[in-house]
């Protein structure tokens, strides 16, 4: 298989800082879309099995999700991809549509000398207060209280934060805001905000980078991002005031009550879920895509990708630790591209003839 870059899903990859593109070259079919990063993984797996399956490339640039909903506003790339929802008005407004297309989380991570993925136990005020620049050093009351059993130092805890607009982001800042009256009224929600403190790296790429190499850094990434750069994620209290691990089963368990069908434009957060197994950073990765298409044979290329990933992907996905969509759920999102996406001249495009 000649290729200009064959994806591989590995630490050198995930560890790059910077842009990151699924590429393969000038073939018959290609299909392009930019976003978020935190899919990125998944995406790549995906593109790689189905470019061997089908022949058609994925050119997807990994960009972040506020770049991503700039582009497809543009209409400079075929889809774009965001783990922050738009809300129905705002898809509205630009002729958009926009999907679920896989689930995962994120997870605070530490480079603490002698602390090793699991072990340090964080709340949602403890770590809100870190980001406010509240709580400057790893043996803070507030720290020890929560780890007794841990010997932390008395170093300065260096924030991580993305530099980028990113829907990691909005989730992670979703997250605090609920659990924080002072994030929610000092700092608030986006896909970018005014950090208090830290230094910033672009995409997961980059806070992963950056917190694995800044001694005392904390983090937010993607959790295969935490996995495959060997960084020590925490457990973290969810609102039942249960201390969890990250896992594909906690996602999963954090989204099991998301009411898809009610979701006008299926807008849903899933931060902060109830029961006791949830994890309560999780989130679903959205793709947007344009009603009117110029090009109908482009849009059912992308349509056939997404359906393909769907009905294909969902092993290759939990490997990585995504939770795949339910299927219940792929029914209402192929009957949305059924109704909605179409033609210049009003016929619709899917399912593809």
């Amino acid at each position: 298989m000649k290729t200009t870059m064959k994806v591989k899903i590995g630490r050198a990859v995930l560890a790059a800082a910077g842009c990151c593109a699924i590429s393969y070259g000038a073939l018959a079919a290609e299909i392009t879309g930019a976003g978020a990063t935190f899919p990125y993984p998944a995406y790549g797996k995906w593109a790689e099995m189905y470019k061997a399956k089908a022949g058609t490339a994925l050119n997807y640039q990994s960009i972040g999700s506020g770049g991503g909903i700039k582009q497809i506003e543009a209409k400079t790339v075929d889809f774009g991809a965001s783990d922050m929802p738009l809300e129905p008005a705002d898809l509205e407004k630009n002729g958009l549509i926009q999907w679920p297309m896989i689930m995962g989380g994120d997870v605070p991570v530490v480079n603490i000398p002698g602390i090793a993925a699991g072990q340090m136990k964080l709340s949602g005020p403890v770590l809100a207060d870190i980001y406010l620049g509240k709580i400057v050093k790893w043996n803070d009351p507030a720290i020890t209280k929560l780890n007794p059993d841990l010997k932390l130092p008395d170093q300065a805890i260096a924030v991580v934060h993305r530099s980028d607009g990113s829907g990691t982001t909005f989730l992670f800042v979703n997250y605090l805001s609920q659990v924080s009256a002072d994030w929610k009224s000092k700092v608030g929600v986006g896909t970018s905000v005014d950090w208090p403190v830290g230094v910033g790296g672009k995409g997961n790429e980059g806070v992963a980078n950056f917190s694995g190499q800044t001694p005392g850094a904390i983090g937010y990434v993607e959790y295969a991002y935490a996995l495959q750069n060997k960084l020590a994620y925490t457990l973290l209290e969810n609102k039942d005031g249960a201390f969890v691990k990250p896992s594909a089963e906690a996602f999963a368990a954090a989204a099991a009550n998301a009411d898809w069908k009610g979701a006008p434009g299926f807008y849903l957060v899933l931060t902060n879920q109830p029961g006791k197994t949830s994890w309560p950073i999780t989130g679903a990765s959205f793709i947007l895509l344009h009603k009117a298409q110029q090009n109908p044979a482009q849009a059912q290329e992308v349509l056939k990708f997404f359906d393909w990933a769907y009905k294909n992907g969902g092993k290759a996905a939990e490997e990585l630790d995504y939770v795949p969509i339910p299927a219940n759920v792929v029914t209402l999102v192929e009957d949305v591209w059924s109704k909605d996406v179409k033609s210049a001249d009003g016929k619709a495009i899917w399912p593809a003839k």
